[in-house]
């Protein structure tokens, strides 16, 4: 059975860290694991299309790359999503937009082996997870489905308003705070209220660590990391793909376009 590395490190309370990518292409993924930087990476399927087969390949390309991989799903049909990629290689999932304790507790219970002690919904695909000649035994599946690890986004008012009832559903590794869509739910725009995010955020944090869950954290640059160490982070999600792209678009490309105007 492949090991869980985001799961070994939780266990071992050691602290990971991972970023985030919208493409498909496996390359991208080898190019990751090549620097020797990240323990996991996070795709975003919530924000990018894939096919079936992407996820397939996409777990191949980290598994000889010696890196896990976290799914980011969409909320109406995370359960199905979820069963796929975690039959394609994924071991981490990252469920979107929940509100409450009972909503994680049905995104667990989807996928949790249904064996009479873990009393889950999710079967013996004979998918590549599995093995081949031969396949695993049921209870060694069972048991690597266990280890998947369960994060969820906090994203929400009510969410927050739960944060207690969240953390204390079994099962749940990781939280993660998102400022776009709380403020979305708050009414207000997030530039605005940057001081109210950060609040929210820290409610989070400490509400995590009191029920024993690691909050994950965000952050664009190493520097903003102590920020989070000092409220007790040892997980963190640094850069994403498109967002690094844009950025070298955005400022590389104004300066070029200076430099060809002057030309004229």
């Amino acid at each position: 059975m492949k090991e869980n590395k985001l799961r070994y490190l939780l266990n071992h309370h050691l602290p990971s860290v991972s970023t985030r990518i919208r493409s498909t292409w496996p390359t991208m993924i080898e190019a990751a694991g090549s620097t020797g930087n990240f323990d996991y990476l996070e795709f975003t399927a919530e924000y990018a299309p894939f096919s079936q087969i992407d996820l397939e390949n996409m777990a191949r390309a980290a598994e000889l790359s010696d890196l896990s991989l976290m799914i980011k799903l969409d909320f109406q049909n995370r359960a199905y999503v979820a069963q796929k990629a975690m039959a394609s290689g994924f071991q981490a999932v990252l469920f979107a937009d929940h509100k409450t304790a009972d909503e994680v507790r049905e995104s667990i219970w989807a996928i949790r082996p249904d064996t009479p002690q873990d009393g889950g919904r999710m079967g013996y695909p004979g998918r590549r997870w599995i093995g081949y000649t031969p396949s695993a035994p049921q209870m060694d599946y069972a048991r690597m489905v266990r280890e998947t690890v369960v994060a969820i986004m906090i994203e929400k008012q009510e969410a927050l308003e739960n944060i207690d009832q969240i953390c204390a559903v079994p099962g749940v590794d990781m939280v993660q705070f998102g400022p776009s869509d709380f403020s979305l739910s708050s009414g207000w725009n997030a530039g605005e209220h940057a001081a109210d995010c950060k609040a929210a955020e820290r409610k989070m944090i400490e509400a995590a660590l009191r029920h024993g869950v690691q909050p994950r954290c965000e952050i664009n640059q190493p520097e903003e990391a102590r920020y989070y160490i000092d409220l007790g982070v040892r997980h963190f999600s640094i850069g994403d793909e498109m967002r690094a792209v844009m950025n070298y678009w955005r400022l590389a490309g104004s300066e070029m376009k200076k430099i060809a105007k002057a030309l004229q």
